[in-house]
């Protein structure tokens, strides 16, 4: 299981990275850097993926400086961590804590 600490600890060591592709995804959902590493100071981690491939990963939900709720994807790589993917939920797919999705009707 993934712990927020080691996340945490890899953003004091800089040592989180963000794929080209990923950054992209961000400028469009106008989703900045400082999004994401407030939601990963002060977020809580929601859903484990210890299968991915090619290391496991989490899903947070954090709060933005401008109070929006936010979703992280990161992996825990050992001694570093990437971003995956950050969107801002729906909710007509997560419930109203952001932390529960909701089942297919």
């Amino acid at each position: 299981m993934i712990d927020i600490k080691n996340l945490r600890k890899h953003y004091d060591e800089d040592a989180v990275f963000i794929t080209a592709h990923a950054a992209e995804r961000f400028r469009l959902r106008n989703i900045k850097a400082k999004d994401i590493r407030t939601a990963v100071a002060t977020g809580e981690i929601i859903e484990q993926y210890p299968c991915d491939y090619p290391y496991p990963s989490c899903l947070i939900l954090g709060v933005t400086k401008e109070n929006r709720y936010i979703h992280v994807v990161i992996s825990d790589e050992g001694s570093a961590s990437r971003i995956i993917t950050a969107y801002f939920p729906d909710p007509a797919k997560w419930s109203n804590d952001y932390k529960t999705r909701k089942e297919d009707i």
